[in-house]
């Protein structure tokens, strides 16, 4: 590793800074509280999730998708190496990142083989294996990555990501569902439908599913799960130190807010608007749970 990648570029901070304010993030709240170092860490972690992100949700054929993913791979072992592209600023500032925080190879391609399940035109998961594998990938490999940037302790670092990535994740699957399935993604798991009856899920008009009453009884059945998640959450963070573990107690504590707004409306509601946490609740969290 050079010692150059040890030393925070201007020029990379400033592109992956530029990445996470066009992106609007919910999270850019809670990674501004981190001291500036550790902020632009996040920065770097946040505009590479979002950068792959976009190649899956872009409206294009799932051979490029993944050969672009594909193409990231390399880049990720590249920048593990020590040796990044000197021409890319994203690049050099992850390299930087796994220098001086220790973030790990795994994580980054654990996030690249989530987004590459989100590659199909079609997207079904089969059972909660499926589920919890997807969940790890998208959502809890972020927060390994995220963790050392953040200063939480390594022996906590894997089960606090863990609850809390599969507590957002679950959340957002179960606001999400009718949008996803307008987009023919169904991420209720096949076997948890089909014990209710529906099976097989239609593959021509996904939305058709949306009224029969398996989907509520799934969504039921993930919010127990979610529920869990965001218990041992609430356990980990109560015995971690508090000042490093702020950035991820204000996410959780967003999303658990809005998961008890999702529970309130009742999982037969599929087709209601999507639900929301209104700015001010979001700003009095982030000041109750990270600054005070």
């Amino acid at each position: 590793m050079s010692g150059a990648a040890c030393i925070p570029d201007p020029e990379a901070i400033a592109a992956v800074t530029a990445i996470t304010d066009a992106s609007g993030t919910s999270f850019g709240g809670a990674m501004r509280i981190l001291p500036p170092e550790r902020r632009d860490g996040m920065f770097a972690v946040y505009a590479f999730c979002r950068v792959v992100d976009d190649i899956v949700d872009e409206p294009a054929p799932e051979a490029d998708k993944l050969r672009r993913l594909a193409a990231w791979r390399a880049r990720v072992e590249a920048i593990c190496a020590g040796r990044p592209d000197a021409g890319e600023p994203l690049d050099r500032a992850l390299a930087w990142v796994v220098s001086r925080f220790g973030c790990q190879r795994e994580d980054f391609l654990a996030v690249l083989d989530g987004m590459a399940m989100d590659a199909p035109p079609r997207v079904r998961l089969a059972d909660r294996q499926d589920l919890a594998v997807y969940c790890d990938r998208v959502a809890c490999a972020v927060g390994r990555l995220s963790n050392p940037v953040f200063g939480i302790p390594p022996a906590d670092s894997a089960a606090l990501a863990a609850a809390v990535g599969s507590a957002l994740q679950l959340t957002n699957i179960l606001r999400d569902v009718a949008e996803d399935a307008g987009r023919d993604r169904v991420y209720l798991p096949a076997d948890r439908l089909a014990a209710y009856g529906l099976d097989p899920v239609p593959g021509d008009d996904v939305t058709a599913i949306l009224d029969h009453p398996a989907i509520p009884k799934v969504r039921a059945e993930l919010a127990a799960l979610a529920e869990a998640r965001f218990a041992e959450a609430d356990a980990l963070f109560r015995r971690l130190p508090r000042r490093p573990a702020r950035p991820a107690r204000v996410m959780k504590e967003v999303y658990h807010a809005l998961f008890r707004r999702l529970r309130a409306r009742g999982w037969d509601d599929v087709r209601g608007p999507a639900a929301r946490v209104p700015k001010p609740v979001k700003m009095w969290l982030a000041l109750r749970h990270g600054l005070l």
